[in-house]
């Protein structure tokens, strides 16, 4: 009896093992199928627990700032995000750690500030946290070298007068209206405040102490605070501001043309001379002052990829050339020497790609002048190989050809230019050419018919783009503002009102000294999806064009250091 009872508790207990083992083997291998993930990503940007010294500190008469955070942080292109208003260049200022993280910013003071004046520390989104990069969005820190922190405002938003995307990182520069102020002033002497709309295109002054001021926006290149004519695009308000008064100021962005001044000419190849040159040409004139015989020749053409003038000669052999030039406010004479001419080879190209458009021209190219056609030795056949009547047409920059023959939809064409069809300014001419093209049917085509409705008596301009291109345009209005736009490519294009308001049909930048502003320009709100076989009727009223654009994160969202250390 005894034995079997052994035996049976033997039993119990190797079963129980096979359990156990069993049930540690399934364990390992759900713990394999399914090992941890480690948590949702952290979204939570660090947080500010203590400010040294204290936000809003008057008087202040140290040498840093300090600044702790509940976690690691590092600092990302700081040197973009972080605007000191009155500013403070590089050299008067460091900031740690400049690599790797820590729970500390320290902003070095260098130099000494100015006296009874609120400073602004605005880092933008510049300081993240370590693991995830998560920004502290538009942190400010104000201080104050006086008894008194200042409290005023200025905000509003930018627009680019002519494109319809406005650039981002703009800075907004006010100088203070004394009897020593000048218009010229942003060209010599920095701004008392700066702001910037960072990764937006709103903007907010903040702290500014009573008083008139002169407001200026600037796309500041070089970032240095001043107005380079060359490369920045700037804008600005007629009047003053002053405050406490005004408060809410938007402002139009432009390029303004370029003063005027030439370049050193110089020699590009034989009998070829470059007259490059910036800025806004007009009739800026020039004069060739050698001494070149009688039977001397020449022509001046337009670069079309450069600012820069062709002159192109013949009937004399020389080894240079002089031009009197307007340089600086006086007439100078610069001397072109010829080095190494080679004999230019006549070379001519298609310019039209892809299919032919209807009520469009054929173009070719040449790389040199051409001064003479005959299109008697021009051949044209379509698609039955029948000769059509063609002609052609020298451009006004004598280096584009037009083919100008009747142009019918689905159809096909050889173009065929025989000897003497061309002839450039030196008497070269073509070798035989054949170019071969197409046109569409009809049904691959759309219209886009469109009603302008703009209450202004400024007369307008309509254009219409496709990937910014100009691809149409009106410049004088017609019977009832309905405008067409027929047998375009299928696409995506888009519509701009330009306000007229000398009728020279183009659009006119402005001018910070004369105080000219850029005219008008209106973007129609929606991009208009253009198939082929439709036709399109869409309604352009410039009263109701932009809906209120929604709020977002921007510079005038601010976020304070709090005035007392907490715990995290």
């Amino acid at each position: 009896m005894l034995y079997f009872v052994v035996i049976n508790l033997r039993m119990r207990f190797s079963l129980y093992i096979l359990l156990l083992g069993g049930l540690l083997l399934s364990t390992v291998q759900c713990a394999k199928r399914a090992s941890p993930t480690g948590g949702p990503r952290d979204s939570i940007p660090p947080l500010l627990v203590n400010a040294s010294p204290k936000l809003n500190t008057v008087f202040f008469d140290k040498d840093e700032i300090n600044l702790t955070f509940n976690e690691y942080v590092t600092l990302k292109d700081i040197s973009k995000q972080l605007i000191i208003s009155p500013p403070l260049n590089s050299s008067q200022y460091k900031i740690y750690p400049v690599t790797g993280a820590a729970k500390k910013v320290t902003v070095k003071l260098l130099d000494t500030l100015l006296d009874n004046t609120t400073y602004t520390f605005n880092f933008g989104e510049g300081i993240i946290d370590f693991n995830e990069s998560n920004p502290i969005s538009y942190l400010t820190y104000t201080l104050s070298t006086g008894a008194t922190i200042d409290s005023l405002y200025i905000k509003g938003r930018i627009t680019d007068a002519f494109e319809r995307e406005t650039d981002r990182f703009i800075s907004l520069q006010l100088y203070p209206v004394d009897s020593t102020f000048t218009d010229s002033v942003i060209y010599t002497k920095k701004p008392l405040y700066v702001t910037s709309t960072l990764d937006t295109t709103i903007y907010r002054f903040q702290n500014l102490r009573a008083g008139k001021y002169a407001l200026v926006a600037l796309k500041d290149q070089a970032g240095n605070y001043y107005f380079d004519q060359n490369a920045d695009k700037i804008g600005f308000v007629d009047t003053l501001i002053e405050l406490p008064q005004d408060s809410i100021i938007d402002l139009r962005l432009f390029k303004e043309r370029t003063n005027f001044f030439w370049d050193k000419p110089y020699f590009i190849n034989d009998h070829h001379i470059a007259l490059a040159y910036y800025g806004d040409r007009k009739e800026e004139p020039f004069k060739m002052v050698s001494e070149v015989p009688d039977s001397f020749e020449y022509l001046v053409t337009q670069s079309r990829k450069t600012d820069t003038l062709n002159y192109w000669f013949k009937g004399a052999e020389l080894d240079s050339l002089q031009f009197e030039l307007k340089i600086k406010d006086s007439l100078q004479i610069r001397t072109v020497y010829f080095k190494n001419p080679v004999a230019d080879s006549l070379v001519i190209n298609k310019f039209t790609q892809g299919s032919l458009r209807l009520k469009s021209k054929f173009e070719i190219e040449s790389n040199l002048p051409i001064t003479q056609i005959n299109s008697e030795q021009l051949v044209v056949t379509n698609v039955d190989t029948l000769q059509i009547p063609a002609k052609l047409e020298i451009q006004e920059n004598y280096d584009r050809i037009f083919v100008d023959f009747e142009i019918l939809p689905n159809d096909r064409y050889e173009i065929k230019l025989l000897p003497n069809a061309l002839v450039d300014f030196w008497g070269n001419t073509n070798d035989t050419l054949v170019y071969k093209t197409s046109t569409k049917k009809i049904e691959d085509y759309g219209n886009i018919y469109l009603r302008v409705q703009h209450q202004s008596s400024v007369p307008f301009i309509i254009e219409l783009l496709n990937n910014d291109k100009v691809v149409r345009r009106y410049t004088k209005p017609v019977d009832g503002n309905a405008y067409t736009f027929e047998l375009l490519d299928a696409g995506k294009y888009r519509v701009r009102l330009i306000e007229d308001a000398n009728e020279n049909e183009q659009w006119d930048t402005g001018n910070y000294l004369q105080k000219i502003q850029p005219e008008k320009v209106i973007y129609f709100w929606k991009e208009i999806d253009l198939r082929a076989n439709w036709d399109m009727n869409e309604t352009f009223n410039t009263s109701q064009n932009y809906p209120d654009l929604p709020e977002s994160a921007t510079a005038s969202g601010v976020l304070e250091a709090p005035d007392n250390p907490t715990q995290p």
